[in-house]
C-alpha cells in the first residue's frame, strides 16, 4: 500500500464529514437530530479583571481532513429549544443531558480548565467529539447542510497559525461573546474565525460546506461561553468521558486479545470522545502493540512471538468492536488494512499515523 493510498483512506474514514452527514438517513439521521437539545443559555460573565493573555486523522493521524487535532479544550453546542411562542420548552430529561450530581471531580476540573463554547441556536448539533484531556482537538456540529468545526490548540501556538491565516487573506476583528477574534475568508462561502488565546489555548472556527456571510454572523453572534456543568450537560449520552473509559475498555477489548505488557489502564488518559472517536482510540493503541511485538520478534528471530502477533493481528477481523465501527466510518477498514500486511510480512510506511501510535 502507497503513502498516497494510506493517506487516502485515513481521509476517508471520518465518519462525519458534512459529506457524509447530508446523505444520512433512517435511524442514523435520527441518532444525530437527538444527541442534544436544552434551554436557552446565559453566558457566563468572566470574572472581574480577567484580560486576553498576549484540521482530522480520527484522533492523533487517525482518520478524516485534519490530522492533527485531538482535543483540550471543550466546545460544545446546545439547541435553543423554544415553542412559537418564545416561552421555553420543559428542559431535557435524564436521558437527554447528564445528571450534574454525577460529574466526578476529575471530569470538572477537566471542564473547568475548557474555553466551554457552546452554540446557542436550536438545530444545531454535535456530530463528533474527542479529546478535552489533551492539548489540540476538534469538535464538528451539523445544522441541515451547514457544518461548523471548532479546532484548538495551546496558546503558544497562536502566533504561527495567525500568521499562516495571513496568507489566506486580510483580518476582520470580530467578537465570539464579547472576546476579541479575526476572521479570514478563504472564499466568498468559506470562512474563519480566530480567537485571541485564553486560559492556555486559543479556538479558531472553520465553516465546512457552503455557508453565506450573514449566516455566519448570525452563529458567531449565538456562540457562549458557559459554566462546566452547563457544558458538561450538553455532551451527549454516547460521549465517554474519562470516569466512563475503563467500563467502556472492557467492554471493547472483550474479545480483543491483548499484546505482551499491555495493560489496560493506560487508556485512562484518553480524555472524552464520543463512541467512535473511542473505538479507535483503544483499538488503535492495541494494534500497535501488536505491530511493535511483530517487529521485535521479527528482529530477535523470535518466530513463535512473530506467529502470534501475527495471529492476532489477523483475528481483528472478527473483533466485534470493528464491526460495530464499520457502518460509521471506514476507520476499520484502515486498521484491518494495516493489519494484514503486517501479519503477510509487509508492514506499510507511517502505519503509526494510520493507527494513531504513540
Amino acid at each position: 500500500m502507497t503513502d498516497e493510498q494510506m493517506d487516502r483512506m485515513v481521509r476517508d474514514a471520518d465518519p462525519y464529514r458534512p459529506e457524509i452527514i447530508k446523505h444520512l438517513d433512517g435511524a442514523a439521521q435520527s441518532l444525530l437530530e437527538e444527541i442534544m437539545s436544552v434551554p436557552t443559555l446565559e453566558a457566563v460573565a468572566e470574572p472581574p479583571g480577567r484580560r486576553p493573555r498576549p484540521r482530522r486523522a480520527v484522533l492523533s493521524g487517525l482518520a478524516g481532513a485534519s490530522v492533527a487535532a485531538t482535543l483540550l479544550a471543550g466546545v460544545l453546542v446546545v439547541s435553543a429549544l423554544r415553542d412559537r411562542s418564545d416561552e421555553p420548552v420543559t428542559p431535557p430529561t435524564a436521558t437527554e443531558a447528564m445528571d450534574p450530581t454525577s460529574y466526578s471531580a476529575m471530569v470538572l476540573k477537566a471542564a473547568e480548565e475548557n474555553p466551554r463554547l457552546l452554540i446557542d441556536q436550536p438545530g444545531w448539533t454535535a456530530t463528533t467529539v474527542y479529546g478535552f484531556a489533551e492539548k489540540v482537538g476538534t469538535i464538528g456540529f451539523s445544522n441541515g447542510g451547514r457544518y461548523l468545526e471548532m479546532n484548538w490548540y495551546p496558546a503558544d501556538q497562536y502566533d504561527g497559525y495567525h500568521k499562516d491565516r495571513l496568507h489566506v487573506s486580510e483580518p476582520e476583528p470580530v467578537k465570539v461573546d464579547g472576546w476579541p477574534a479575526d476572521l479570514f475568508r478563504y472564499s466568498a462561502s468559506d470562512f474563519a474565525v480566530m480567537l485571541r488565546p485564553r486560559d492556555g489555548s486559543f479556538v479558531e472556527l472553520r465553516t465546512g460546506s457552503t455557508w453565506t456571510r450573514s449566516e455566519f454572523d448570525r452563529v458567531l453572534a449565538d456562540v457562549v461561553r458557559v459554566d462546566a456543568r452547563t457544558w458538561l450537560a450538553a455532551l451527549p449520552a454516547e460521549i465517554v468521558t474519562p470516569e466512563r473509559v475503563s467500563e467502556q475498555t472492557a467492554k471493547i477489548l472483550a474479545d480483543v486479545p491483548l499484546p505482551p505488557g499491555f495493560d489496560p489502564t493506560s487508556l485512562n488518559d484518553l480524555g472524552t470522545n464520543d463512541a467512535y472517536q473511542f473505538g479507535a482510540k483503544v483499538i488503535g493503541r492495541v494494534g500497535c502493540g501488536w505491530i511493535a511485538e511483530w517487529l521485535r520478534a521479527k528482529e530477535a528471530g523470535d518466530d513463535a512471538a512473530l506467529q502470534r502477533a501475527a495471529e492476532a493481528l489477523r483475528s481483528s477481523h472478527k473483533w466485534q468492536a470493528l464491526h460495530q465501527m464499520k457502518d460509521e466510518g471506514a476507520w476499520p477498514e484502515v486498521f484491518w488494512k494495516v493489519a494484514d500486511e503486517v501479519a503477510a510480512g509487509k508492514p506499510p510506511a507511517q502505519y503509526e499515523d494510520g493507527l494513531g501510535c504513540e
